[in-house]
């Protein structure tokens, strides 16, 4: 088994940042896989690990869902060749036993198999006492628990070698992206567990490889570990995911350009910064004192509601605070997107407070 750069004591991806894990959507023929890989090493020395699907779980039937088990030598010799690891999808107890029989180097979990508690637990038993490194896809939904759960289910096995893989969330509404990225989700998982890496994947996010680069410069902006870019000899050729992937000269040209930002200061700047956070701080505690003071009002206006057999919701008022907090938003320069979202949850909350008050 080659050497991979998971085997360190505490596997900290963060060591090495970005960390880039490029290959294609699927595994296709062994020739597709072989050259795709030699071509990937060939434009950049930035990638890390290799990546291929041999089994993809589609959407509709008779879809093609991969070439299944052959594929898994055509990409562990793929690895080989150019001295990296590779990485495959596992949606159940049997595509992990046939990947570690073909010593696939890294395992991973797709969004559709962590969106069930019963096939990740399966997964996971079938993984225990196997020191094998495994990334967690969020799920389809937006449901960072779920995540999780899934997570904690793997280390629950003794798996400790595991990583966050963030590829965006589907949505009813209509969106630039294929997956909107949500980006307040995998921020709180880090803020929850710091100590897992985040990978970000731009090309299920984007679903175009126009969106490719902004969306991995966005990752790196956040600050999170690294990226999977789905990387094809002929994109528009492929069997899966055609409009997602890109060349693997494209993708030496989006990893030139990427800008990495620091998680922490060097040095030199700490006192323009704190004074700069010192100020938010306090701008956040008035927020705070500001938001419990309209609840405590809420609390009153809902008892005055209760005496007069007045509804809690009334249509007219709320469309006023809703067109008066647009325009004053308009002015400030934030987005109509932003205040809405924050008032509809400021409403929510009131509501939760005249209910309440109701059924005393």
């Amino acid at each position: 088994m080659s050497k991979s750069p998971f085997e360190l004591e505490n596997w900290q991806l963060h060591t090495k940042k970005p960390f880039i894990i490029a290959g294609p959507c699927s595994a296709e023929t062994e020739d597709q896989v072989m050259q795709t890989v030699k071509r990937i090493v060939a434009a950049t020395d930035k990638v890390s690990m290799i990546r291929a699907g041999a089994w993809k779980p589609r959407t509709r039937p008779n879809s093609f869902e991969g070439v299944g088990a052959i594929g898994l030598p055509w990409i562990k010799n793929a690895g080989r060749e150019v001295g990296l690891p590779v990485a495959v999808e596992v949606a159940n107890s049997g595509h992990v036993e046939l990947a570690l029989k073909n010593e696939i180097d890294v395992l991973w979990i797709g969004a559709r198999t962590t969106v069930s508690p019963f096939i990740v637990q399966e997964i996971a038993e079938s993984l225990r006492g196997v020191d094998v490194p495994v990334m967690v896809k969020n799920p389809v939904n937006p449901d960072l628990e779920l995540w999780l759960g899934a997570i904690e289910r793997f280390t629950a096995v003794g798996i400790n070698k595991i990583a966050a893989i963030h590829r965006g969330f589907s949505t009813y509404e209509k969106s630039t992206y294929r997956n909107p990225p949500m980006w307040e989700i995998p921020i709180e998982l880090r803020r929850r567990f710091p100590q897992i890496p985040i990978i970000v994947d731009p090309s299920h996010m984007g679903g175009t490889r126009e969106l490719i680069y902004p969306l991995a410069q966005q990752g790196m902006d956040m600050g999170f570990d690294g990226l999977m870019i789905e990387t094809h000899i002929n994109p528009d050729k492929a069997w899966s995911d055609a409009k997602q992937q890109v060349t693997p000269e494209r993708l030496g040209e989006i990893l030139d350009q990427l800008v990495v930002r620091q998680a922490h200061l060097i040095n030199g700047y700490h006192h323009e910064l704190y004074e700069m956070r010192s100020k938010i701080d306090r701008i956040d505690s008035y927020i705070i004192e500001m938001l419990a003071e309209r609840m405590g009002i809420s609390e009153q206006i809902g008892k005055f509601k209760k005496d007069t057999g007045l509804a809690i919701h009334q249509s007219e008022r709320w469309s006023a605070i809703v067109k008066h907090a647009l325009e004053k938003g308009k002015t400030g320069g934030l987005t109509e997107d932003f205040i809405l979202k924050l008032f509809q949850q400021i409403h929510n909350e009131s509501i939760v407070h005249q209910t309440k008050v109701m059924g005393e």
